[in-house]
Parts: structure tokens; sequence; C-alpha cells
């Protein structure tokens, strides 16, 4: 059985034991998350939702919280003596996804 829920302004499809990394969520490690916003419940009989299956929901284990790699955002100007470098590091959740009711 899988499921697309929706968090962080992203569709993300999940089955039961996956390990995903989603937008920063204000949950301490080792909490549980319950996502409601549930697009589609797949498997044998595919449900969808418009826009979203009527209770149905996906909980997930919060395992980490975490910054990604960091990226270099340079701008330049060519002939203007106009440069900014900066530099980025994307705050993440990593989740376990335990259960998909639907």
């Amino acid at each position: 059985m899988y499921a697309v829920i929706e968090t962080g302004g992203k569709q993300i499809k999940v089955e039961q034991g996956q390990v995903i990394f989603v937008e920063k969520l204000d949950v301490n490690e080792g909490d549980t998350v319950t996502f409601d916003k549930v697009l589609l419940v797949g498997g044998e009989d595919v449900k969808v939702g418009s826009p979203t299956v009527a209770g149905a929901t996906v909980t997930a284990k919060v395992e980490k919280q975490g910054r990604a790699k960091k990226i270099i955002v340079f701008k330049y100007k060519a002939k203007k003596n106009n440069r900014k470098k900066q530099g980025h590091r994307q705050p993440y959740t990593k989740l376990v996804i335990e259960t998909i009711n639907a």
C-alpha cells in the first residue's frame, strides 16, 4: 500500500517503512507526526481524493532534525565590479513512515 501526502508545499509518494526527508517541521526527535492531507491511497483499490481522501491519515516517526549540505550562491555582474558570495543550508526533517490508514 502507498499514499501521496502533501507537506511543505510538496507532494510525496510514501510507503510503509520508507525514510523521507521533508521541509523542516516544528517537532522533536522521537515524536510522531500525523499527516491528514492524503491526496491518494493506492494498493489493490485506489482511492483518489478531491482534493483529499476523507478519513485517511499517514503517521510517521521523527528520526532526525538536520541541515542539508551547503550550497554556494554566487551573483556576478560583468564589468561592474559587483560580486556577492552567499552560502545556504536548508533545514530538513527525516521521517520514517509507520502506518498508512485508509
